[in-house]
């Protein structure tokens, strides 16, 4: 009887959908891989071609691919992971460093869809092994999978980017660096939020606000009240994701109407939709960070991404390896 060969043993092969090919190459650059030939196109119609242009049978294969709108890019990745299987591939993770459809997780309202639910099962459908993925929109999604799905979060790279510009931002408003730290706040921008944000407090040893907010509809929301002090503070909001920007600029609104001292925000994916960068120009906002999850639709001097394909490769090059990949979970 043919022994398993223990997938540690088993040869990488990385290849990427069209969603993000810039982070994609990034990954494989900093992972030390090339990425796959791999022929994806669109007939006349918008229906999607799929074919692997070199052997990947026995390969334990990595396919790159953010899923925001349209959802081709979903119906992209299926059709990757359907080819990969039925060309023999041993095992195969499905990387998605910003997971679509993950705000519709529960059946808050009648006769509504569980649109993360059916995407789980879709992608389990496919044949995919894996997920690695990034700053789920809510951490219960790994739940609705019957695989394993490793949940990186994003706090590593923005603490980074915090030490390495705190001098700059404490200068930017006549601080020193001691005090800039002293009077750090961090905010949640709703309930929801929360726990990310008191998980960023403790690791930036820093004090935690939350903005109460009301949404009479979708892709509306209303500030109601501020709970925590953030007078004199220098203020960073957190988010995981940022589509039109409406809870995020009328909550730095609100922040500094309250004499909030300066406003920065985390956003791990900038979706930046309809008039999200107008808004963010025109508000209080004195920077917001964003990684590079997703590709920006429009730039702005307000707008700076830093990028999360260090934290990728290595994650892919623990589990290529079968190493434990735990201490990157850590919010």
């Amino acid at each position: 009887m043919a022994l398993l060969v223990p997938a540690s043993t088993l040869p990488v092969s990385i290849f990427a959908g069209r969603s993000n090919p810039a982070l994609a190459q990034r990954i494989a650059e900093e992972g030390g891989w090339t990425l796959g030939e791999v022929t994806l196109k669109d007939f006349s119609d918008g229906e999607i071609y799929v074919r692997y242009e070199e052997s990947i049978r026995g390969t334990d294969l990595f396919i790159i691919q953010s899923t925001p709108p349209p959802a081709e890019h979903w119906m992209e990745l299926f059709l990757m992971i359907d080819a990969a299987r039925r060309a023999s591939a041993a095992r195969i993770t499905a990387v998605l460093p910003y997971f679509g459809y993950a705000r519709q997780d529960r059946k808050d309202q009648p006769r509504v869809s569980i649109a993360a639910r059916m995407i789980a099962k879709m992608l389990q459908d496919a044949g995919v092994d894996r997920v690695l993925t990034m700053d789920l929109h809510a951490a219960q999604i790994q739940g609705f999978f019957d695989i394993p799905v490793d949940h990186l979060y994003g706090s590593a790279v923005f603490e980074t980017w915090l030490d390495e510009n705190t001098l700059m931002l404490a200068g930017s408003n006549g601080q020193t660096v001691e005090d800039f730290r002293q009077n750090l706040v961090v905010v949640a921008p709703d309930v929801g939020a929360s726990k990310i944000a008191r998980a960023y407090a403790k690791r930036f040893k820093a004090g935690l606000a939350l903005i109460d907010k009301r949404r009479p509809e979708a892709n509306v929301a209303e500030v109601m009240n501020i709970i925590g002090d953030v007078k004199g503070k220098n203020c960073l909001v957190i988010d995981d994701l940022c589509d039109t920007a409406g809870t995020l600029t009328s909550g730095a609104k609100a922040l500094s109407d309250a004499g909030a001292l300066s406003v920065q925000a985390f956003c791990s994916h900038p979706l930046l939709s309809g008039p999200a960068v107008d808004r963010i120009e025109a508000s209080p906002l004195s920077r917001v960070i964003v990684t590079d999850s997703v590709p920006l639709a429009r730039t702005s001097d307000k707008i700076e991404v830093i990028s999360v394909a260090p934290l990728f490769a290595e994650s892919i090059h623990r589990i290529g390896s079968d190493e434990s990949i735990s201490t990157l979970f850590v919010e």
